[in-house]
C-alpha cells in the first residue's frame, strides 16, 4: 500500500534515524512510503492568530501536494502532524481563508486531504494485530514508559487522535511489540519544547522531572514520537550534572518496532542518541537479521 508520506525538515536532520528506522519498519509491514516530491517546512509552529492567511500558505501547499498523490499523507513527526492536523481541519471550517490561500498561491487545494499520524494509520489501517503478527523477536521483558507531551495529542478537537488525559495509542503499540508497558504520571506532560532555546534551563528541569518520575515507575527507557521531545529528554542526560537519576535511554517508537520486527541494526537509526539505548538489545541481538 502506497502512502505519501510528508518527512519534514528534522527528520531529514538531526532525526535522521526516526526516518530511516520509520521508513523500515513501513516497508516491512507492507507500507510505502512515497515521500513527497517538492516538499518544503510545514511552518513548525501552528499560527496562534489565524487573521491572517498568509501564516498558512506552508502546510496548505503540503496539502495539496498530498491532494495530488492521493488524498492521505502520513507523518512520523508529532509537530508536523499537529501542524498539518489542524491547518486540515481549519480550512475545511472556514472556507473564506482557503479561497484566499488558492487565490494568492494558484495551486487550488480542495480541502479533502486525510492528515495521519503513523501511529494512527498503524492502529486504524494496519492494525495491531497485524503488527504484532509480525513481530519476529518479542521485546519481552523491556520495560518502556510512552511519553506522549503535547503536540501529539492537544488541542483535543481538533487532533482527535486519542484521550488527552488517559492516551493509549503508544501503549498498544509497544504492547504489540511485547514490551512491558509502564503507564507513569509525566507521560503527556509539556518537555519545554522550543523553550530549549532561549530558556534551556526550563527544559532541563522539565526533562529531570520527566524522566525521573519514570525511572522511579520501573522503566528501563522512555519512548516518544517527538523529535523535539526526544532531543529536549535525551540531550540534557550529556551534559547536566548532579541529577539523581540515572541516565535513561530515549527512543522513537520506530526504533522499537524495527529490533522488534527483526530489522539489520544500520537501520534501527540509534547512533546519535545521547544516552545510547543499544546495549538494552543485547539479549534479543541473537535473533535479529
Amino acid at each position: 500500500m502506497a502512502i505519501p508520506y510528508f518527512p519534514g525538515c528534522t527528520l531529514s536532520t538531526k532525526a535522521s534515524g526516526y526516518d530511516r528506522s520509520g521508513r523500515a519498519v513501513a516497508q516491512a509491514l507492507g507500507l510505502e512510503f512515497q515521500e513527497l516530491p517538492d516538499w518544503q517546512c510545514c511552518g513548525a509552529t501552528f499560527p496562534l492568530s489565524t487573521d491572517n492567511a498568509m501564516t498558512l500558505i506552508a502546510p496548505t501547499r503540503l496539502l495539496r501536494q498530498a491532494q495530488e498523490a492521493g488524498g492521505q499523507m502520513t507523518t512520523l513527526c508529532a509537530i508536523c502532524f499537529h501542524v498539518l492536523r489542524r491547518t486540515q481541519n481549519f480550512l475545511q471550517e472556514h472556507t473564506d481563508v482557503l479561497e484566499r490561500i488558492n487565490w494568492f498561491t494558484e495551486e487550488p487545494y480542495l480541502g479533502q486531504v486525510r492528515v495521519t499520524h503513523f501511529l494512527e494509520l498503524l492502529r486504524d489501517q494496519l492494525t495491531w494485530e497485524t503488527l504484532r503478527a509480525n513481530v519476529s523477536q518479542p521485546l519481552k521483558g523491556l520495560r518502556v514508559a510512552p511519553y506522549y507531551g503535547c503536540l501529539l495529542l492537544r488541542p483535543p478537537a481538533e487532533i482527535q487522535l486519542d484521550d488527552p488525559d488517559d492516551p493509549h495509542i503508544l501503549h498498544e503499540c509497544l504492547e504489540a511489540l511485547g514490551c512491558e508497558v509502564i503507564t507513569f504520571p509525566y507521560q503527556s506532560e509539556c518537555c519545554g519544547s522550543y523553550l530549549a532555546v532561549s530558556k534551556p534551563t526550563v527544559p532541563q528541569q522539565l526533562a529531570q522531572d520527566i524522566l525521573a518520575s519514570a525511572q522511579h515507575h520501573g522503566a528501563q527507557a522512555l519512548v516518544t514520537a517527538c523529535p523535539l521531545c526526544q532531543y529536549n529528554l535525551d540531550y540534557p542526560q550529556q551534559s547536566v550534572r548532579g541529577w539523581a537519576i540515572k541516565p535513561l535511554p530515549v527512543l522513537y517508537f520506530t526504533q522499537l518496532m524495527a529490533v522488534a520486527l527483526g530489522l539489520p541494526e544500520q537501520v534501527w537509526g540509534m547512533e546519535g542518541h545521547s544516552v545510547d539505548p543499544r546495549p538494552l538489545f543485547e539479549p534479543y541481538r541473537a535473533t535479529v537479521a
